[in-house]
């Protein structure tokens, strides 16, 4: 198979696409999202400065029984958290190159619900 045809070359190329034009800055950071197959990650990002200000996954979660979703849920609330102590609360979301649907929606979901705009 050429390496070009590849899931993951083709996931590159679009969240590098969306690179483009979604950047954050200090005043509306990036919301960052990366989910591989058992776990998800979220980062608030400055692009320039180029610094993390909040940061949470799901490896640092105690629910080994829940559901993918519902860890995605649990990890969306706490970067919301996160953000709101470090004083963020406009964000604009990079769901890296990934579709808004499942996980990455309900990470989504749960950071709005947790009070942050994007």
């Amino acid at each position: 198979m050429p390496r070009s045809a590849t899931r993951l070359y083709k996931r590159r190329a679009r969240h590098l696409r969306l690179r483009k034009k979604v950047i954050g800055n200090l005043a509306r950071p990036r919301l960052c999202v990366y989910r591989s197959l058992k776990q998800i990650y979220a980062q608030v990002i400055d692009d320039e400065s180029g610094r993390t200000l909040a940061a949470a996954s799901s490896l640092k979660l105690k629910e080994p029984e829940k559901s993918k979703t519902d860890v995605a849920k649990l990890v969306g609330t706490k970067i919301a958290e996160q953000s709101k102590a470090a004083g963020i609360s406009r964000v604009i979301f990079d769901r890296g190159g990934y579709k808004y649907h499942g996980r990455v929606k309900a990470l989504a979901q749960a950071a709005r619900d947790g009070g942050l705009e994007f």
